[in-house]
């Protein structure tokens, strides 16, 4: 979530402060699709971000949406990172995608985008492209999506607390680090 990715980077620095580990899941939003995003659900994305520019200042560039055939397909953008995991760049993947995306109008839902993102991450491109494709890959995505589902992952973002067999979901703040901080810190008293 482009929105929460400022709170997302305090807690995430907090949590490594403390040694206490945490997992990050793949949720999807979109499955694979060709078809351009029909014009009602352009004009309430588009509505989504201007929103989210007035409540939390995050930028984005409007010209995504007359420069690019938009697509409601993310999948291709959760395979990417999980190629990246395993090369050690989930994060530089999901940091590169997102300002592809946001801040320089670039449409993720395209593996040319993709690769190109992987290139300036030092990934091979070509071997990057075939992995995009693999069987293994899309199975990996799914059993991710299946996993965060299982858990009850079922916004953008997403905080689940797994402690001695217990799940609890945490209420997300998009501004305030620490209503996720103060409940993760207790538990781990």
């Amino acid at each position: 979530c482009w929105g929460y990715q400022p709170t997302l980077t305090l807690i995430s620095n907090t949590l490594q402060t403390q040694n206490i580990p945490w997992t990050k899941v793949l949720g999807g939003l979109a499955p694979d699709t060709d078809e351009v995003m029909p014009a009602d659900l352009q004009t309430a994305i588009r509505g989504y971000w201007r929103k989210i520019h007035a409540l939390l200042g995050t930028r984005f560039n409007h010209d995504f949406w007359t420069n690019n055939s938009p697509r409601r397909a993310t999948y291709p953008a959760c395979r990417a990172i999980l190629i990246a995991r395993c090369h050690g760049l989930e994060d530089e993947m999901n940091q590169a995608i997102q300002h592809a995306y946001y801040l320089h109008a670039r449409n993720p839902s395209d593996n040319t985008v993709l690769c190109a993102l992987a290139d300036e991450l030092g990934l091979d491109p070509t071997d990057f492209e075939e992995a995009l494709n693999l069987e293994e890959t899309h199975s990996a995505l799914q059993h991710e999506l299946h996993l965060a589902r299982a858990i009850g992952g079922n916004s953008f973002p997403s905080w689940i607390l797994e402690k001695d067999g217990h799940r609890t979901s945490l209420p997300i703040d998009y501004k305030d680090p620490e209503t996720v901080i103060t409940s993760v810190l207790k538990a781990f008293k």
